[in-house]
């Protein structure tokens, strides 16, 4: 039986099956979300199997294709940028508010792009076409400790590395790792699938497809949302890795900023930003890693020490849990922004 409660939101979750989607579905389980009515949306394929409502119960999910977008207020989409492509016009036609956790309207004009933390005040102005967009799993975590810097001295430069976990690439990617493990423990053949190398006891240089200059399509999307979050003043360059772990991104970030930052002061700039953990004491081995970060609702900083090859210039390391602070807390919290901003969702519905 399905815990539900009255006087609130009609909530659907598309692409429910999925890492995403099934870590939302949970999160808004876990925050007592006001739900009047919950429905989790899948593939065609997927129609009829039982999901977890976290601790409310199990849902039928219902194929994307039967589904009633009139029967709900507000959707999460989290099942790939094509399906928002098809899907998200027919839901804001129907007066649904949308929440879209892929890719494909985050760098729309038009369209908020949301870190709570960062830029809550972005959604006082509405959503003009019903949408408010999820950053990148790596955006969010990254973002958060950049305008932590930026608001004591605004940054000139920042050079990052990403050390991104498997289950970004989806639950296929996580099946992956750990059947070539198995096959490596016992001596036998594979094919990689998923990743175009082997990723068991391995790390893969290249995340998404390649663009011009070198550069890849997730280092090109992670530079132009932070543009989009911080600010356009910040100068970027970022290279992605994907390490042979299951939960939790993790990044090394130097930040050369206007004025000098000390290290002391940065970890109290830290320390003080709704969000950020700090652990970063290296001689007790007080730092944190994915482990650490797993089914946290924060991001860690760690490691924070000046980098003497630059003027006013601090390197740290940061780490948080891909699929529940960098996809489904963050989508929870901006919701839970919306409501707060206006119970009704009015301004966040479609007004063309």
């Amino acid at each position: 039986m399905v815990t539900l409660y009255p006087n609130s939101y009609r909530v659907a979750v598309i692409g429910a099956s999925g890492n995403v989607g099934s870590n939302t579905l949970s999160m808004l389980a876990e925050k007592d979300f006001p739900i009047s009515k919950i429905y989790a949306v899948a593939s065609d394929r997927s129609s009829g199997n039982d999901i977890n409502f976290g601790n409310r119960g199990i849902l039928k999910i219902t194929g994307i294709s039967d589904f009633n977008f009139k029967d709900v207020d507000l959707a999460f989409f989290c099942a790939g940028s094509e399906v928002s492509k098809q899907y998200v016009e027919k839901a804001v036609q129907n007066n649904v508010t949308v929440i879209d956790k892929t890719s494909h309207f985050r760098y729309h004009p038009k369209v908020p792009l949301i870190v709570p933390e960062v830029n809550e005040n972005i959604l006082l102005n509405g959503a003009e076409l019903g949408i408010v967009s999820n950053p990148n799993c790596i955006v969010i975590p990254l973002s958060m400790t950049l305008k932590a810097l930026d608001n004591v001295s605004k940054i000139k430069r920042v050079i990052v590395s990403t050390y991104q976990a498997v289950s970004g690439a989806g639950k296929l990617a996580n099946d992956e790792l750990k059947n070539q493990i198995r096959a490596i423990q016992n001596n036998e053949p594979f094919v990689p699938k998923v990743f175009a190398k082997q990723i068991a006891y391995n790390v893969i240089p290249s995340i998404d497809t390649p663009r011009i200059g070198g550069i890849t399509g997730e280092e090109e999307k992670i530079a132009n949302e932070i543009l989009k979050i911080v600010g356009k003043h910040v100068k970027i360059f970022i290279t992605c890795v994907r390490v042979p772990v299951l939960v939790g991104h993790s990044m090394s970030v130097i930040v050369e900023t206007e004025n000098e930052i000390s290290p002391s002061d940065a970890y109290d700039v830290f320390a003080s930003f709704p969000g950020i953990v700090v652990k970063d004491n290296l001689s007790n081995n007080d730092y944190a890693t994915p482990i650490d970060a797993a089914d946290q609702d924060v991001v860690f900083v760690s490691r924070i020490r000046r980098d003497v090859s630059a003027k006013n210039s601090i390197g740290y390391w940061v780490t948080a849990d891909n699929l529940r602070k960098g996809a489904s807390l963050n989508g929870v919290m901006i919701a839970k922004s919306m409501i707060k901003i206006d119970p009704t969702l009015s301004i966040f519905k479609n007004k063309n």
